[in-house]
């Protein structure tokens, strides 16, 4: 597993505390792997979820660390969506 996809989760497992996530979303790292967050909080994991986000590691370190909006990602075609939006923007609400 990568740098990136551990850190990420470390780093979604502190924002989630105790409560997990209300849906289900997989982020895709490009060149990287891919992370599940779901009630059980945050993972490396490829399952099928609600949304799938698709980014280059720059992007979603970027989001990760608070430099990067998620909805400008998005609008700018940095950040994909697949599935759910509703979903993807909780998980928005949650990284911003």
């Amino acid at each position: 597993m990568s740098d990136v996809i551990n850190q990420a989760v470390e780093t979604l497992n502190a924002k989630l505390g105790d409560d997990g996530f209300d849906g289900s979303v997989k982020v895709e790292i490009t060149g990287e792997g891919s992370l599940v967050v779901d009630s059980n909080g945050a993972r490396a994991g490829d399952e099928e979820t609600d949304c799938t986000l698709t980014a280059d590691a720059e992007t979603f370190v970027g989001m990760m660390d608070g430099d990067v909006n998620p909805t400008s990602a998005f609008m700018t075609g940095k950040l994909a969506v697949d599935g759910d939006m509703g979903v993807a923007m909780k998980l928005g609400t949650l990284l911003a």
